[in-house]
């Protein structure tokens, strides 16, 4: 995990080293974006999961992770996917800072509410939601950012190597976290549950793409990150509610692998459409 946490935080730092203060203001100085944004991610899903629900015999362990999937914001390591779809990249680091910020007032207010839809009693304290944020999003990028204010041929050299460290990091290790909970997550499987998982993800990558205005580089970021959840802070609110639910890790897990496959499809579909060059 802390090898996990490492990984992000340096692909983090390497956005930061290309950013600059606009992209991150892309969202907030655009009102009818952040509309679209706020409703595709933070409404759409919440209602879908509740339906997913109802509409399933789900197994427990999947109910609270598309519960606590809905909730949470964009995660870090999106921007990668979405620029090999072509996505504009400003306004997807617009989504990750401001949604990730938002997350910390609109997931508790979330959880609230949902607990009154399934009746039962959610919690999420602020001050878990915020410090995932600024110890995953906002820390690391700032750094990023002062460095390449106070050091920009710094920042252009070392930029490159950043992504790479960070993502074959994180590649290592997903792969040892998905062997060691290999058996958990086969479990896992039967009454629906690739089914609702896939139908959540399909739902939120059309959702998104829906919502994500005329331009084709905007719909496919809004489709990505409404369809692609931030799991450290899933899992802490099915941790906080759940303890004696073991089962919650995997579950969010296996949604990974399938969102790994679905939003392939859609990757290399918007590719196709947007005319963007495959990645090296």
């Amino acid at each position: 995990m802390l090898a996990a946490q490492a990984s992000i935080v340096i692909t983090v730092f390497g956005y930061g080293l290309d950013a600059t203060l606009d992209d991150v203001l892309y969202v907030v100085r655009r009102p009818l974006c952040f509309l679209r944004s706020f409703v595709a991610m933070f409404l759409v899903m919440p209602l879908l999961a509740i339906a997913l629900d109802l509409a399933f015999d789900l197994r427990r362990e999947i109910e609270v992770a598309l519960v606590a999937l809905s909730l949470s914001p964009v995660p870090p390591l999106l921007m990668k996917k979405e620029g090999k779809a072509g996505g504009r990249q400003s306004y997807g680091l617009g989504l990750l800072v401001t949604m990730g910020v938002l997350s910390v007032l609109v997931t508790p207010l979330g959880v609230m509410l949902m607990a009154q839809a399934f009746g039962r009693q959610f919690e999420m304290p602020l001050g878990a939601i915020a410090l995932v944020i600024l110890k995953a999003v906002l820390l690391p990028l700032a750094a990023g950012m002062g460095v390449q204010a106070l050091l920009p041929r710094v920042a252009a050299r070392i930029a490159r190597p950043a992504a790479i460290i960070g993502t074959v990091l994180l590649a290592v290790v997903a792969l040892l976290i998905v062997f060691a909970s290999r058996h958990a997550i086969l479990a896992l499987f039967g009454n629906g549950t690739i089914v609702a998982l896939v139908g959540f993800i399909v739902a939120g990558l059309a959702a998104g793409h829906w919502l994500g205005g005329p331009d084709a580089k905007d719909r496919v970021v809004l489709a990505l990150s409404t369809a692609s959840r931030h799991p450290g802070i899933a899992l802490a609110l099915a941790t906080i509610n759940f303890p004696n639910e073991p089962g919650v890790t995997a579950a969010i897990l296996l949604y990974l692998l399938v969102n790994v496959v679905v939003s392939m499809v859609y990757v290399t579909w918007q590719r196709k459409r947007i005319g963007s060059p495959a990645p090296a």
